[in-house]
């Protein structure tokens, strides 16, 4: 088993293409597993670091697990692959908004290229996100399809106002070259797996 190092919170000055995909990780499963890998291989990342979120401020505390088990499961879920870095950063950094985490990451990171990467169903809704458009004009962004919510992330906000900035998928290689705000949608094989499935499945 491939066994990585927790990221350094100082930061370090290696250079890396590394998509970032955050999340409650509620737990994590092979539906994550799925998106990092094509994320790696579509975007020719180096990394995906799987940013397990403290408290997603658009969720409910009831019902999440603790920090712990959380980023046990992303490890557990990460376990043999050596491009995958599940990590607690934001908690070490005090973090829980996306624009603020980048911030940090992009100063205490300074030679790495980062993605951001997420499903469609959070594009759908993006512009709930604290300085949704700060986030766009800091990393390129990837968008990735899943399931019921991919055909309508056209008609979102954060897609209407960022249209000029989006990229075919045949340049979806390139994103992480790209100069800010810069977007793509990326048709890739759904997954069915999903952490709300696995809470209720859990349950008495």
């Amino acid at each position: 088993m491939v066994t990585r190092p927790p990221l350094n919170r100082w930061g370090e000055r290696r250079r890396a293409r590394v998509g970032l995909l955050g999340g409650s990780f509620n737990p994590a499963h092979d539906g994550h597993r799925h998106i990092a890998l094509l994320a790696l291989r579509l975007l020719k990342l180096d990394e995906v670091w799987l940013l397990v979120s403290p408290q997603n401020p658009l969720k409910p505390v009831a019902g999440m697990a603790p920090l712990a088990q959380r980023l046990a499961s992303a490890q557990a879920m990460a376990a043999g692959h050596p491009h995958l870095r599940p990590t607690k950063i934001e908690t070490q950094w005090g973090t829980c908004y996306t624009a603020d985490t980048l911030t940090v990451l992009r100063q205490r990171f300074p030679h790495i290229r980062f993605v951001w990467l997420m499903g469609a169903d959070n594009l759908a809704g993006f512009h709930r996100w604290l300085r949704w458009d700060d986030i766009f004009r800091s990393v390129p962004v990837a968008i990735l399809a899943r399931g019921p919510y991919s055909a309508r992330i056209l008609g979102s906000r954060a897609a209407h106002r960022f249209k000029a900035s989006r990229l075919p998928s045949s340049r979806a290689r390139f994103l992480w070259q790209g100069q800010p705000p810069a977007w793509v949608f990326l048709h890739i094989r759904r997954h069915a797996a999903s952490s709300t499935a696995i809470r209720n499945r859990r349950e008495p």
